[in-house]
């Protein structure tokens, strides 16, 4: 394709005379001799000129988006889970540390996928670039189902949860002695949802320096309990860690049970895959940013969940609702206000993280034609992907209005430990289908097979042991998707209505089409 000062020229898809004139006005269009595109002349030309997004993310910004994203409301709120299904002190922390390097292997993995697929999107560009070569239409179906029910529903419903999560803390102190009404929760929770996407959508720079903030924020939070944890040790108050490995559970189903739990802690380890096209020099900031972020938080985990038992005893961990205030009532006395504030603070900075990363699925798909186009569109001063940042925002806020997000979660977590283990499916078949291609980083094939294993063990051994319905409703709603396939995205049919509605939007949101440029 044809290029000038940078910026690729392609056959029109959608609404020329609008994409060029807002080009225009904006300084990225010059027509014949430096005139304004007309009418005429756009409808003959056929053409027109595309906005990428900014390369704005550094180390810094890379690591503080991973550790950002991954520390959110989890281990502060409820890391009773993992103690529950493990049933002793030793076994839980076992896991917390097990389930730590399972995602950092994982992500050891895909900083190579990122490295030699440098798109945006994570699994969905992993999958596409590795099946669609093999057939056009049936190759891309993995990737559209992916895009299907991670736009729909899980990454729109873990926004709304962490959102949700800020809700409860930010209202608390209004409401002493007694529990906040649940509206109050969701009004606090759409605002910050609100305030989220316009700083997204506002300006990168905006949001990767609001994640910085915040993540240097909840580290000091992070120190603050890991450092009680540490006096108290010295000072030989051991609490419940005395206790071992009594009582520990030999199920492998309340094992998986316990990785479960422990990964929506962890959540977000893959966030980084998918702003790559956005990244300086991702060949290197992506895996240094993962070879710092994973084992920092990982560290941290184990050594918080260390300071809770120093704390609180084992039973009382277990019927406790925040798990992180009730240390801090019990440790830090008059101060004990730290916590929940710094919760706060914590939970905002995922909720920023969250958003920022999911924004980029959806953009990718809709560039590729799996969802709506318009969801692709750039704003052409901001240069942020607007479009696909408010439709994101407006499914969480939906889903906060409606209710029952956690039931979402539990439904489709084992679809998500599905697509791990198809993406490193996917690195495996390009080792040997593409052997040629540029690969700045690699790592050894043990890795691969080792995430690939446990991910399908733990999709697998919950079906076996526990089977339930909500299982089949998750696949069946997975599938549905491809009633959209064919018409839509084989045969791009595009109902007049769409059409006049990406005209519509173009105008109110001064949006234009993106293309990828290696």
């Amino acid at each position: 394709m044809p290029t000038e000062n940078g910026i690729i020229w392609h056959p029109v898809k959608q609404a020329p005379e609008v994409t060029e004139k807002l080009l225009y006005e904006n300084g990225l269009y010059k027509g014949q001799n430096g005139s304004s595109p007309s009418d005429d002349s756009l409808s003959s030309s056929g053409h027109k000129q595309t906005v990428h997004l900014e390369k704005k993310i550094g180390l810094f910004s890379g690591v503080g988006l991973i550790v950002g994203t991954m520390i959110g409301s989890g281990i502060f709120i409820s890391p009773q889970g993992v103690l529950r299904a493990t049933g002793s002190v030793g076994l839980s922390l076992i896991v917390w540390g097990a389930t730590g390097i399972w995602c950092t292997l994982g992500a050891l993995a895909y900083a190579e996928l990122g490295t030699m697929i440098n798109k945006s999107g994570a699994e969905y560009s992993y999958l596409l670039e590795t099946f669609r070569p093999m057939h056009k239409n049936l190759g891309a179906i993995p990737a559209y189902i992916f895009s299907w029910v991670s736009v729909i529903i899980i990454r729109p419903s873990a926004f709304a949860i962490i959102a949700l999560s800020f809700g409860t803390y930010a209202v608390t102190p209004f409401f002493e002695g007694c529990d906040p009404p649940d509206t109050a929760k969701k009004l606090a929770a759409i605002w910050c949802i609100c305030t989220i996407a316009f700083v997204n959508c506002w300006s990168v720079k905006w949001a990767t320096n609001l994640q910085n903030i915040f993540t240097v924020t909840k580290l000091l939070a992070v120190g603050v309990i890991i450092g009680g944890g540490v006096y108290n040790i010295a000072t030989g108050e051991y609490g419940d860690l005395l206790t071992g490995f009594e009582g520990s559970s030999a199920s492998p189903s309340m094992l998986a049970l316990a990785f479960y739990d422990g990964l929506w802690a962890y959540d977000g380890w893959s966030s980084l895959n998918f702003v790559t096209e956005e990244m300086k020099n991702p060949y290197v900031n992506l895996p240094r940013s993962i070879l710092i972020g994973l084992p920092l938080v990982t560290i941290s985990y184990v050594l918080i969940n260390v300071s809770y038992l120093t704390v609180i005893p084992k039973l009382q961990l277990l019927a406790t609702q925040a798990v992180a205030v009730t240390w801090g009532d019990q440790m830090l006395g008059i101060a004990s206000f730290i916590i929940p504030l710094s919760v706060a603070f914590s939970t905002f900075g995922s909720a920023n993280g969250t958003c920022f990363t999911a924004g980029r699925l959806s953009y990718a798909a809709a560039r590729e034609g799996h969802i709506m186009e318009f969801l692709s569109y750039v704003n052409v001063k901001r240069l942020t992907p607007s479009p696909s940042i408010l439709f994101m925002s407006i499914m969480a806020i939906l889903m906060i209005i409606m209710g029952n997000i956690n039931s979402l979660i539990d439904c489709f977590s084992f679809l998500m430990l599905f697509f791990y283990a198809a993406s490193m499916v996917c690195l495996l078949i390009l080792r040997q289908t593409r052997p040629d291609l540029h690969r700045p980083y690699k790592v050894p094939l043990f890795i691969p097979w080792v995430v690939l294993i446990v991910s399908l063990y733990m999709v697998i051994s919950p079906i076996i042991q526990n089977p339930q319905v909500e299982f089949l409703y998750a696949a069946l709603f997975a599938f549905s998707g491809l009633v959209f396939y064919v018409p839509c995205v084989v045969y791009k049919f595009q109902p007049v209505l769409l059409k006049k509605f990406t005209k519509l939007m173009q105008l109110m949101m001064w949006v234009a089409p993106t293309s990828y440029e290696d």
